[in-house]
């Protein structure tokens, strides 16, 4: 039963108020005082390792955490997904492992192999696959709940997911990603404005590394609809793909507006992911990577990572110049 893995309403009583940033900030404390295995993960941070690689006007971090293999070498092919146990579906959870809900559909479980200082998971309570279509507006939701202190992000099914087939969400402390800092600065450099009104800004921005779609707007309903004209613009190219267009999310929300980054992808993992001996990289870009923090959960691939390599890799998963274009050609047409 669900109830067995809520935290109990007696750990809310010493809360200043009721609001899903104080409730998540005890599920934390509960579970790092607990769960073993969230403390062992989150202690486990003071030992990680950080490069960074300054580019023009933005920064790319490099990090090594060990404790994020699981989720870098993660087997998403369908065969072993069918053979393991469903690590998101609650009744599956470890015996420690404890939630609260939101919105009645979703949880919010603290991520015992964490990136960020403080690190969650947000899956939906039915098993349905990882789909973002009709879900955006529980994200949205979810991103003005939490967002004074928190970003939310979204890997797609071929494009970071560990668990493909289970719908689900992550959040971690805001301004950890550079991008949540940079995007007020290449925003005029390197990003195209599409379309504005008075409650919504659309830009395309390159010459970041990764291609990414902008919606800034202070309506809900408006971002919907931005997000849903552009899942269709990208999906024009993407057929192919049988669970949906790949794309990576990243959402936050400020000063009364929503901020939501979208980068169309063209490829799951690099090719230094496959190659052998020297030259095998275990990176597999997710929303993370393309927010400015690159996870190696092995040393080696640390140590020898280049800007160069940094570069190819975000070459080979985004989408090319002429596919962008196309996509905010086809975006703008849909608006206007």
């Amino acid at each position: 039963m669900i109830e067995n893995i809520l935290l109990s309403e007696e750990e809310f009583n010493n809360s200043s108020s009721n609001s899903y940033l104080d409730r998540i900030q005890t599920l934390f404390r509960h579970q790092l005082k607990n769960w073993e295995l969230a403390k062992t993960g989150y202690e486990s941070l003071n030992s990680v390792q950080v490069r960074e690689f300054h580019f023009d006007d933005f920064v790319i971090k490099a990090q090594f955490n060990p404790g994020r293999i699981i989720s870098s070498a993660a087997k998403v092919d369908e065969k072993s997904i069918r053979e393991r146990k469903c690590f998101l579906c609650y009744n599956n959870l470890p015996e420690h492992q404890k939630a609260i809900t939101f919105e009645n559909n979703f949880l919010i479980l603290v991520n015992p192999y964490p990136i960020f200082p403080v690190h969650f998971t947000i899956p939906m309570l039915d098993h349905l696959p990882q789909l973002i279509e009709d879900n955006l507006q529980a994200m949205l939701s979810l991103t003005k709940a939490i967002g004074e202190n928190y970003t939310v992000f979204y890997n797609g099914p071929k494009c970071g997911a560990s668990a493909p087939d289970h719908m689900h969400f992550q959040a971690g402390l805001k301004n950890f990603m550079p991008i949540d800092w940079e995007y007020e600065i290449i925003k005029d450099k390197k990003c195209k404005i599409l379309f504005e009104d008075d409650e919504t800004k659309i830009l395309g921005c390159t010459n970041y590394l990764r291609k990414f779609f902008a919606i800034q707007s202070s309506s809900k309903a408006k971002t919907l609809k931005v997000f849903s004209k552009l899942y269709t613009s990208i999906q024009k190219t993407q057929r192919a793909y049988e669970i949906e267009p790949m794309m990576n999310i990243i959402s936050r929300f400020e000063d009364g507006e929503y901020f939501v980054f979208v980068f169309p992808r063209s490829k799951h993992r690099p090719d230094y992911y496959f190659s052998e001996g020297d030259k095998k990289i275990i990176l597999s870009p997710a929303s993370v990577d393309l927010g400015g923090v690159c996870i190696t959960p092995r040393q080696e691939d640390f140590e020898k990572i280049t800007k160069e390599i940094i570069e190819d890799i975000f070459r080979q998963v985004s989408v090319g110049e002429e596919e962008f274009e196309f996509f905010s050609k086809s975006l703008t047409e849909l608006i206007n």
